[in-house]
């Protein structure tokens, strides 16, 4: 969304408010798949993680140190995924609303960093998934 729909938005329109509006509504409709998408992308880890550990003890050695250090990778997203939506996604919507367009901006640029964020441990956790396909 970041990267393509906040862009295209400006097309659309110049007036900074409706444009929030618009991605906002975008937002909330790519949210309705992202629930699902991730209850799969869990389950599947979970199932996958069976072929690189024998047991939960597995976890302290090689490849279950990679496997354990993804977990946690996972975990810290699936929270900044969550709050960057409750609080930025709703406290944004709120702002545009309100027509308070300077605080817009500055909690926008909080929010950028959050979402870097975000795509740093998407790109950790994908190097994590392909270390664990590498023979040691």
């Amino acid at each position: 969304m970041w990267l393509v729909i906040v862009p295209a938005s400006r097309l659309i329109t110049k007036d900074e408010s409706e444009r929030t509006r618009i991605v906002g509504k975008m937002a909330r409709s790519f949210g309705n798949l992202t629930n699902p998408t991730l209850a799969v992308l869990i389950l599947t880890g979970l199932y996958n993680a069976t072929w690189y550990l024998q047991s939960a003890t597995g976890l302290s050695e090689y490849p279950g140190t990679i496997l354990l250090a993804k977990i946690i990778l996972v975990a810290i997203l699936l929270i900044l995924i969550y709050v960057h939506n409750v609080y930025f996604g709703k406290r944004i919507m709120h702002l545009a609303e309100e027509g308070r367009l300077d605080e817009l901006r500055r909690l926008r640029r909080r929010s950028r960093v959050v979402s870097a964020a975000n795509l740093s441990l998407m790109a950790a956790i994908l190097l994590m998934a392909v270390m664990l396909q590498m023979p040691p």
